[in-house]
């Protein structure tokens, strides 16, 4: 018997035995004991974005957006692999003890594969950038990896939010996203559709907004379509989403119906107060069936029976203490913070040479912030490095190290009794001492992040403009006016215009996870080369964009952008410099040589990209079909050969549906897009050759 089909009947079994009150019980997040069953209680609502998160002590990596500029799935993957085995870890010590409340089980509500359309949603970090294969590829590896491939799982992931769901945040509980069919079925849904196909995610989470008329989590459409893809995991609301049917979208009149509602369209668990309230009495009045609540309760017991939650020798049963927050997993989450850090400008400063130097100054609010680190949605690390951390442990005391916090991250005073701007003579003495000063800018979580968990009280977590706070930007203005070379560190989630044009260097740090300040500092002092690409577009500014609320893709990302370009997606820099050459294809697959003819060892990420010039369902310019994270020594050369989308040479059309092409195509390989920018700004052309695809 199938191992999925043991767990459906088991599930069927146990929930045969309850009465209708118990089973119903079971639909909320807070599941209670059945202790007749001998069912212990359990709490599906667990966290594990970049790490376990809100349940103590775990490796922290970088924040999803940082692991996303790897273009690595099969280091994510590992990433991924161990914060399971750390969730698993937790679940057993915790369990034991008898503590199973929020936070503390196996099915984390992860990955969040949302596409990061509008550089001005402040939840934009959680994801894995704008474009819907990179997406893909990248929630795939974090599934396959969380889930792990044995008997039972290690633990249980889920796609979120399903879908077509990406800001405003301040009205995210009212507001319809109205989406064509093409926009839906190109860029939003693919990725839900890949995880559901290719990595069997176990559960699915819908989205507060409604989408062309149908709330997230009791749409229709939505589960039609998970049904087309065979998903048989378990689907839950988003945090009280459902009490937004009556209190925001106001498609019902009260928690009865909208709890009815839900459940009626499928909606397994409900996360937030409507079901425990609600639906005894939708059952009551007739709104639901007793089918309909032991439907779902079977759903989710046989997620918790594949998760092997109640066989004692599940495999997973000795991971405990010495399974959390190990070197081993410290050192994974290292590398991910060093292959995630893009360097978008060097004039040959960096790396910087010790020998030379006999003082450098550390300046800005985010040199010592551990919030800089995390992101959100983070767990407890055992050790941070601040960025200020590891430059010093770098520089150790044969260089002169100055720090000033230099500005408050938003506010114009660090103190509250001083005058504005009461740290710049601070600063501006150290920059002009020093030999060369790294400048630790950005933004973070406290003001770019999820509605309620910012203190962004005027956007609710999405970010007005693309500009730094104004302490951050004189700071910025006076350190570069000194003349001195500043290095500029941006720690942030999303697209700055930092106006940083005579900054000797600019890299973008993300929110690098607990080694981060380990990883800067060896890729400052040359220990290590920058290979992270961005996996968003870096805006000029938001005036050309259109309005935050339409979902229409026209005018937004890589594929559908006519200008307002200050970085490319798929953009960064190394110490190293290489040439491409022999591009071939040859069925699903584009080989490449690339050669490494500059002085260091490097990362590089290959990347192919496809256009039909001849079909009018094509995007605007052109899309992702492939990529490849490789290591080249100085002096090496490798062929490289990427396998390309299975979607590459097909379209979507105006009525949603895939079509073929036109079956004559342009394929481009290089090391980034092949716009002129990019090429400028690598030095690197790309290469070019056509396909005929019947």
């Amino acid at each position: 018997m199938k191992k999925k089909d043991k767990a459906l009947e088991q599930a069927q079994a146990l929930v045969s035995q309850m009465t209708i009150e118990e089973a119903a019980s079971q639909l909320y997040y807070i599941s209670p004991a059945i202790e007749r069953l001998g069912i212990p209680a359990y709490n599906w609502w667990n966290e594990a974005l970049h790490g376990v998160a809100r349940a103590g002590t775990a490796t922290m990596f970088p924040q999803a957006i940082g692991l996303a500029a790897m273009f690595d799935d099969e280091l994510l993957e590992k990433m991924a692999e161990a914060t399971g085995t750390e969730a698993r870890a937790k679940y057993n010590i915790q369990s034991k003890y008898g503590d199973r409340d929020i936070y503390k089980g196996v099915t984390m509500w992860s990955p969040n594969i949302n596409i990061f359309r509008d550089p001005r949603w402040g939840r934009g970090h959680e994801t894995y950038g704008e474009d819907p294969y990179l997406t893909s590829r990248l929630g795939t590896a974090f599934v396959k990896g969380l889930q792990g491939d044995g008997e039972y799982m290690l633990a249980a992931g889920c796609a979120k939010h399903f879908a077509v769901h990406s800001g405003p945040e301040n009205i995210r509980h009212s507001f319809d996203a109205q989406c064509s069919l093409k926009d839906m079925n190109e860029t939003y849904l693919p990725a839900f559709q890949a995880l559901v196909e290719d990595a069997k995610v176990e559960g699915v989470m819908g989205c507060y907004n409604r989408i062309n008329g149908e709330p997230g989590c009791a749409s229709d459409t939505l589960m039609g379509m998970l049904k087309e893809w065979g998903f048989d995991g378990y689907f839950t609301s988003d945090a009280w989403a459902i009490r937004d049917f009556y209190q925001g979208h106001h498609v019902v009149e009260d928690k009865e119906h909208a709890a009815a509602l839900a459940l009626s369209k499928g909606c397994d668990t409900n996360c937030g107060d409507t079901y425990p309230e609600g639906l005894m009495a939708a059952y009551r009045d007739g709104l639901i069936t007793e089918e309909q609540i032991r439907t779902a309760a079977v759903h989710l017991f046989r997620t918790r029976f594949r998760l092997g939650l109640f066989d004692d020798q599940n495999g997973f049963e000795n991971l405990g203490p010495d399974d959390i927050a190990t070197p081993e997993h410290r050192a994974v989450s290292l590398k991910c913070a060093e292959k995630s850090m893009v360097m978008l400008k060097n004039n040959g400063i960096l790396p910087l040479d010790k020998s030379k130097l006999k003082s450098v100054a550390v300046i800005g609010p985010n040199a010592d912030s551990i919030d800089a680190l995390r992101g959100n949605y983070y767990g407890t690390s055992a050790h941070y490095v601040t960025f200020l951390d590891g430059i010093r442990e770098e520089l150790g005391e044969d260089v002169r190290l100055y720090y000033s916090e230099g500005c408050h991250l938003f506010e114009d005073r660090v103190e509250h009794l001083a005058e504005p701007d009461d740290r710049l003579a601070e600063a501006r003495c150290m920059i002009e001492a020093a030999d060369v000063s790294i400048l630790c800018l950005g933004l973070d979580a406290t003001i770019e992040g999820e509605e309620g968990d910012t203190g962004n009280a005027f956007a609710s977590g999405d970010k007005i403009s693309l500009e730094l706070p104004e302490s951050q930007q004189r700071l910025l203005n006076m350190a570069l006016n000194t003349g001195k070379p500043v290095i500029v560190v941006l720690a942030a989630g999303s697209s700055l215009n930092p106006h940083a044009e005579s900054a000797a260097a600019i890299l973008q740090a993300w929110y690098p996870g607990e080694c981060g300040g380990a990883a800067l500092a060896n890729i400052l002092f040359g220990k290590v080369s920058p290979s992270g690409k961005l996996p968003v577009t870096f805006y000029e500014n938001t005036d050309q964009l259109p309005d935050f609320t339409d979902y229409s893709m026209a005018g937004r990302t890589y594929r559908y952008l006519d200008g307002n370009v200050l970085y490319p997606f798929g953009f960064g820099l190394t110490y190293s410099k290489v040439s491409l050459s022999d591009m071939s294809f040859d069925g699903n697959e584009v080989s490449v040589i690339i050669a490494n003819t500059g002085n260091f060892d490097t990362d590089e990420v290959v990347q192919v990209y496809v256009r039909d010039p001849e079909s009018p369902d094509e995007v605007k310019n052109y899309r992702l079909c492939g990529f490849k994270r490789i290591s080249l020594a100085r002096g090496e050369e490798k062929r490289v050969t990427m396998t390309l989308d299975k979607n590459a040479f097909t379209l979507v059309n105006d009525e949603g549906k895939r079509v073929p092409g036109s079956g004559k195509y342009i394929l481009w390989a290089g090391i980034s897009q092949p716009d002129p920018l990019s090429e400028s700004l690598t030095g690197v052309g790309c290469l070019k050759t056509e396909a005929c695809v019947r």
